[in-house]
């Protein structure tokens, strides 16, 4: 077996989005991973841990987390249960029973699927795949930073990181990254979506919150629970996290402007971290002080996604301008 399913992923300047920011900004292309979004990579380090003579594996996921369980298993020649809940683009459900999972749909949101796919791992024997919340899936995603450390070299310095925050499992690999590499000083912005706001909400709030519903377009950030380990680096006086939002419209519009620049479809929920860049958002965490005038290359995860295509981008565009 291979000795990781994930693949180093390209790291590209973006010239037209350093023109926006005023310093250089380099993009970890992780929509070319496999299974289309970095998912793959703490999804498929914690099957390879936890899995290897399991009966089968089940995970709860509005897309990626399922697409790379999905992936993981054909790969290990398990079967693999995907639960989704009805917010799943159709897209998606193909998707998935074309990597061989079976596909059950169940409740509105996450949440609900989640709860479904807990079951079956109790009463059939099932390996549960969590979808954010596990530290060898933060772990497993860690390894997105030694990649772009050891391609950026010991001179450049970041001058931040932008991810986006759904559940909180990409910012976690992201800072347990940044710690493997001693990077720790580097300030992270988490993006979300209004009405996809866990995270957020939580840091406002100073304690976990769960949201009353998503009602973003980004479903794929659509945890209404942000996982505690994101919320307890938050309030860690260590590290500097900046949780911002961007508008379902701002986040569509980020999208749209990197297909037209950079040729790549990205699904909303990665259009969060890239219209940091595209809204102005860098420009005024300057502008207040939390970000350094004069600063230094960033860093923006392009998470990817499969949940998209162009008959949905103007599905979503037609719905979020009427």
């Amino acid at each position: 077996m291979a000795e990781h399913f994930h693949v180093n992923t390209p790291l590209l300047e973006s010239v037209t989005m350093s023109k926006h920011v005023q310093t250089t900004v380099y993009l970890k292309m992780e929509n070319s991973q496999p299974s289309g979004s970095f998912k793959i990579r703490g999804i498929g380090h914690l099957c390879q841990q936890l899995a290897t003579k399991s009966k089968g594996v089940v995970c709860a996921s509005g897309g990626n987390a399922g697409m790379a369980t999905a992936y993981a298993a054909r790969k290990m020649g398990i079967p693999a249960t995907i639960v989704v809940p009805s917010s799943s683009p159709q897209l998606v459900v193909q998707r998935l029973q074309d990597q061989g999972a079976t596909v059950r749909i169940t409740g509105k949101v996450w949440d609900d699927a989640n709860a479904e796919a807990l079951r079956l791992a109790e009463t059939e024997g099932l390996t549960f795949v969590p979808p954010f919340d596990h530290p060898l899936l933060w772990q497993g995603h860690a390894s997105m930073i030694t990649e772009v450390a050891a391609c950026l070299g010991p001179t450049v310095k970041l001058g931040a990181v932008l991810v986006s925050v759904g559940g909180g499992g990409l910012l976690c690999g992201v800072i347990q990254g940044l710690k493997d590499v001693g990077w720790t000083d580097i300030p992270v912005i988490a993006m979300e979506t209004e009405g996809a706001n866990c995270f957020n909400a939580a840091v406002k709030a100073g304690r976990m919150v769960t949201l009353d519903d998503i009602t973003s377009e980004a479903k794929c950030l659509g945890a209404k629970t942000v996982c505690k380990k994101a919320f307890e680096y938050s309030q860690c006086s260590e590290l500097t996290i900046i949780s911002e939002l961007v508008t379902d419209q701002q986040a569509l519009h980020a999208v749209e402007t990197f297909l037209d620049e950079e040729r790549v479809l990205v699904e909303m929920a990665c259009g969060a971290a890239l219209a940091a860049v595209y809204s102005g958002v860098i420009r005024r965490l300057q502008d207040e002080g939390c970000l350094p005038t004069l600063l230094g290359p960033l860093l923006v995860i392009v998470c990817g996604g499969s949940s998209v295509d162009m008959k949905h981008l103007s599905h979503l565009k037609h719905k979020l301008q009427t």
